[in-house]
């Protein structure tokens, strides 16, 4: 049995502090992130879209996609994507259509009205991304750095999903 270095077991604890202060930000980023868009919908009154339906819309852009490939892309959950799709198709923001090979299949895109929604969320973004920078949060270095940090942990953390130790 080999005697751990007294350091190493400090530092090890170190760095599970800072994870789990990491996994705490994340959630409350992404939390936050809901509500920042949920006060710009209110605020520019579009009232009958909640911010995950917002963000989704955001995120199929001009693309045609299916509930599976959003799921794939790792954007939503199963049920969550699915009820959210039927209830923007519902709404009048998506236009669906059944696969003609996979008669199974659904395949969405936004109708003028998801589109003006993605714009909003669009807006919103873009704008933050300027007073980030204008007012020296992060900068194009260091959001590259965040962005590349984050990616390593998503891989980590799929890596953990599909291969068991």
């Amino acid at each position: 049995m080999s005697i751990q270095d007294p350091m190493s077991m400090v530092q090890k604890k170190d760095f599970m502090s800072s994870y789990l202060e990491a996994l705490s930000l994340v959630e409350r980023l992404h939390r936050l992130l809901l509500d920042v868009i949920k006060d710009e919908f209110e605020r520019v009154g579009a009232l009958e879209i909640n911010a995950v339906q917002a963000l989704l819309l955001f995120n199929i852009g001009d693309n045609e996609v299916t509930a599976g490939e959003l799921k794939s892309r790792g954007y939503y959950q199963g049920s969550n994507v699915s009820y959210n799709l039927k209830k923007l198709v519902d709404m009048g923001f998506m236009h669906h259509q059944r696969c003609e090979i996979d008669r199974r299949s659904v395949r969405v895109r936004l109708t003028e009205k998801g589109r003006n929604i993605r714009d909003v969320v669009s807006e919103l973004f873009e704008r933050h991304a300027e007073g980030l920078q204008s007012r020296g949060v992060v900068g194009p270095s260091g959001i590259d750095d965040i962005t590349s940090s984050l990616k390593r942990v998503e891989r980590y953390w799929t890596d953990q999903i599909r291969y068991i130790y």
